[in-house]
């Protein structure tokens, strides 16, 4: 039977290794947009960074609500589901410290400087999602 994860749990959960997320955003005419991220935890917040011209950047800029997925596709299988509202930055020093530490998750950390400069420039946006509601559950096979 599914079992509902602490704040502690999914916090952990979401964080383990490099688990992508699931972004969900929406589109001009409503209709959602679904794409995979890298991303980090922030205290409350999720911070990401992506494109001002790519569908996402353009979906949050006019509308940041997002839905966040990040799941356990193995046996007995778990998710977290995260709900907010974006705020973005075009600050190129904050976008390059931020795209370091989350090419540093997913690459290692010797590649985080690369993924800073590669992504760090104008063009460029850091997204931070303040976390208002919180869907989590383990061992949903069970």
């Amino acid at each position: 039977m599914a079992q509902k994860m602490t704040d502690e749990e999914w916090r952990a959960f979401v964080s383990e290794g490099t688990r992508t997320g699931k972004l969900s955003t929406v589109r001009a005419d409503g209709s959602p947009h679904l794409t995979p991220i890298w991303f980090l935890l922030d205290g409350d917040d999720v911070v990401f960074n992506t494109g001002k011209s790519s569908v996402k950047g353009r979906n949050l800029a006019r509308d940041g609500r997002i839905a966040l997925c990040v799941d356990d596709d193995r046996p007995p299988y778990a998710f977290v589901v995260l709900q907010g509202r974006a705020r973005i930055s075009e600050d190129l020093a904050e976008i390059r410290l931020w795209a370091g530490r989350i090419g540093a998750r997913y690459m290692g950390e010797e590649r985080a400087e690369e993924f800073g400069a590669r992504n760090g420039v104008p063009g460029e946006l850091l997204v931070r999602v303040r976390i208002e509601k919180v869907l989590a559950q383990a061992a949903v096979a069970d």
